[in-house]
């Protein structure tokens, strides 16, 4: 049922068009020039000043099948299959191009804190992805889309590259994580997969989960808001230990 749902979303992508800055091009490779990128200067909106300098070169879209080709693991797995098991994680969680996203989500009524309850029980090294922080910050709705400058500045500030596999899951089973695969598959990011039962199926199929969050997880899921913040702001990005490639179409 899950993977049904899912598939069809896939195919629905191709119709999407949730930004206007998505409609700069078919490919857009994006990179960190010099260690740091400004969104924008002058009274031009950040959101339509590319934050990044997007080239569509050979050299790049070499470079970036070269880092593919490295990630076996990520490549056994189809990419027209939206889920992967609880047991494929399992065996391939210390992989180093898994990155595993805790994307719990609750509507406001169940009076539930997702990062809280990430703190208190999550998947061994998942970093903590923030819904409603990676949004559009010009608009008065919920958990907009952001801008595609503003999405692969928090998702370079998470430490994910272009060659890794993203195994997003939720708190409920398959409810907010569905969300996020989506949102990266709207921005050319097709090494993604939901986590089939989320945490839930994790712990009834007895694997463990971490009790607490490491410095490190806390730091990143700051500076992924800190980053989309300081795009929708026209301010600059980096620093050079954040020179990621993010692919865009």
């Amino acid at each position: 049922m899950a993977s049904s749902l899912l598939a069809r979303a896939a195919a629905g992508l191709r119709s999407c068009q949730p930004s206007a800055t998505l409609a700069r091009g078919s490919r857009f490779y994006s990179s960190f020039r010099g260690g740091e990128t400004r969104a924008g200067a002058g009274p031009r909106s950040p959101v339509h000043s590319p934050a990044y300098r997007f080239v569509r070169s050979a050299s790049t879209a070499s470079s970036v099948e070269s880092m593919d080709a490295s990630a076996s693991v990520v490549q056994s797995v189809s990419r027209n299959e939206p889920v992967v098991s609880c047991d494929w994680l399992h065996s391939n969680l210390r992989e180093p191009e898994v990155k595993v996203l805790d994307a719990s989500w609750y509507m406001p009524d169940e009076q539930r804190n997702p990062l809280q309850e990430y703190q208190v029980a999550h998947i061994p090294g998942a970093l903590f992805f923030d819904v409603d922080g990676i949004s559009d910050r010009t608009s008065n709705l919920p958990h907009m889309l952001p801008s595609e400058e503003g999405f692969a500045a928090a998702v370079s500030a998470l430490g994910i590259r272009n060659k890794d596999g993203v195994i997003v899951y939720d708190g409920k089973g398959i409810f907010s994580a569905a969300r996020v695969w989506w949102m990266f598959r709207v921005f050319g990011h097709n090494k993604v997969w939901v986590l089939d039962g989320g945490l839930p199926q994790w712990r009834t199929s007895g694997y463990e989960v971490e009790s607490s969050a490491s410095s490190d997880a806390i730091l990143k899921a700051s500076a992924a808001s800190e980053a989309i913040e300081k795009v929708y702001h026209g301010q600059v990005v980096g620093p050079a230990t954040l020179m990621l490639n993010f692919s865009l179409s």
